[in-house]
């Protein structure tokens, strides 16, 4: 990859620190996607310990990577992406992927495959730090900025993606504790 070729990317991939999520910060900014990003990859970094027999460095890689395609669309929550904003995503991202230098192009060919398939711990562990950091965030959110729906799904979301795991099942049940107390508390912030 020439230099120029790595210039390019960063240029696209730089689209991420001004694209907002739904999610906002303690202090009630919108966080970006970057930051959504930093965070997950910070989180398996320090779960190195606790997963030793995991190729880390690959989970760490599939954290930074996961949303690139927001470059292209922005950021839909979830709950209300369509199957056609999926598919419109996907498409633009494998067509910025296939026009990338040889090696590169493969690399992250090699890892958006195994991240679709989730046929690995690594991609199953990203995608539940991925799930997890969402929630994690919404309760350092101001309550003041929730929707209404998103009480329940604060204490439902992830569950199920942490299920491979006893270690990420007690986070998950952690994170429902803070959830609960935000919500008894009543207070918007």
């Amino acid at each position: 990859m020439t230099a120029r070729e790595l210039l390019e990317i960063l240029h696209v991939a730089e689209r991420l620190k001004d694209t907002r999520r739904h999610c906002t910060t303690s202090r009630g900014r919108r966080e970006s996607v970057a930051e959504h990003s930093w965070r997950i990859a910070l989180m398996a970094m320090l779960l190195r310990h606790e997963f030793p027999r995991l190729n880390m460095d690959r989970v760490i890689c599939m954290c930074l990577i996961h949303d690139l395609g927001e470059c292209f669309t922005g950021d839909i929550p979830t709950f209300l992406k369509t199957d056609a904003e999926r598919k419109n995503e996907d498409d633009l991202l494998n067509a910025w992927v296939s026009s990338l230098p040889e090696e590169v192009s493969r690399d992250l060919s090699d890892l958006y495959g195994e991240m679709e398939r989730m046929d690995t711990e690594e991609a199953r562990l990203y995608k539940a730090l991925d799930k997890l950091e969402a929630v994690i965030q919404h309760n350092e959110s101001p309550l003041s900025t929730w929707e209404d729906h998103e009480y329940d799904l604060n204490r439902t979301y992830a569950f199920d993606a942490v299920a491979f795991s006893p270690y990420l099942t007690q986070l998950r049940k952690e994170i429902l504790k803070d959830t609960e107390e935000k919500i008894r508390s009543g207070i918007p912030d």
